[in-house]
């Protein structure tokens, strides 16, 4: 990891880190809120390798070099100081991120997230990882039928369903793989206790790959840190990309003491 992910800089304003998700990216997992982050917050937003234009990594991803690389990126692109929102995997990269870092995070929010995989996710992390080495339409159709909430999945046509599959299959990024076998190894339990600052977990209510416990789990770790539910799977980008972007904006604005204007 020598040279730095590909990244993006948007907007101006206080800093503000994102951190994807396993088999996602940027652009995949804040796409929908992007822009208006960036109208109130320089947004950094780093891809993991084999992720957008990031090369994949040719070892075992490490959530340590990973959490400093992402804080480098920030740092580099002129944020002293930043928050960080986090998803699914990034919620674990944005609390290693604090540890290493401690001086360098103003705020979390960490959206359907977890400290460490239970054997439900194992399990399902290993099936992700089968399917990765063959075929591409079934590893989407699975992705879809644990990541969608069920009031979303069920308001799709049978035309809207394939197409979404259909753009889900094109959407793999290359670096899955490490990815998902980072998530089978994150635990970041221990560090829970030892965060100080003002921390925001969105738990996906609907959410059937990452189920919500896992995110009562991080809030209940983290000392003061606020549970907010929202009714969505783990898509939350897709499926409830308004609520989500209140909640961050709120918080944000509130809890981190930040201006909005």
């Amino acid at each position: 990891m020598t040279n730095h992910f590909a990244h993006v800089v948007r907007g101006s304003g206080p800093g503000l880190l994102l951190a994807h998700g396993a088999g996602g990216g940027v652009e995949g997992n804040f796409g929908s809120i992007l822009d208006d982050l960036a109208r109130t917050h320089t947004v950094v937003g780093p891809d993991y390798p084999g992720s957008g234009a990031t090369p994949r990594s040719t070892e075992p991803l490490d959530l340590d070099a990973v959490a400093d690389e992402l804080v480098s990126i920030a740092v580099d692109a002129g944020l002293e100081r930043f928050a960080i929102l986090g998803y699914s995997l990034g919620t674990a990269v944005a609390v290693r991120a604090t540890t290493r870092h401690p001086d360098r995070v103003t705020g979390l929010i960490l959206t359907a997230g977890l400290t460490k995989p239970d054997n439900r996710l194992l399990l399902g992390l290993d099936v992700w990882r089968e399917l990765l080495r063959g075929d591409r339409r079934l590893l989407a159709k699975f992705l879809t039928f644990a990541g969608t909430g069920e009031k979303q999945l069920n308001a799709l046509t049978p035309a809207e369903l394939e197409a979404a599959i259909d753009g889900l299959v094109e959407f793999v990024p290359e670096g899955s793989p490490e990815h998902v076998d980072l998530v089978a190894r994150i635990d970041t339990r221990a560090e829970l206790a030892g965060i100080s600052v003002p921390t925001l977990v969105v738990a996906t209510a609907l959410d059937r790959f990452v189920p919500p416990t896992h995110s009562r789990e991080l809030a209940a770790g983290i000392p003061g840190a606020e549970l907010v539910e929202i009714e969505a799977g783990h898509g939350i980008g897709a499926e409830a990309p308004g609520e989500w972007l209140g909640v961050i904006q709120k918080f944000l604005s509130a809890s981190v003491g930040e201006g909005t204007n």
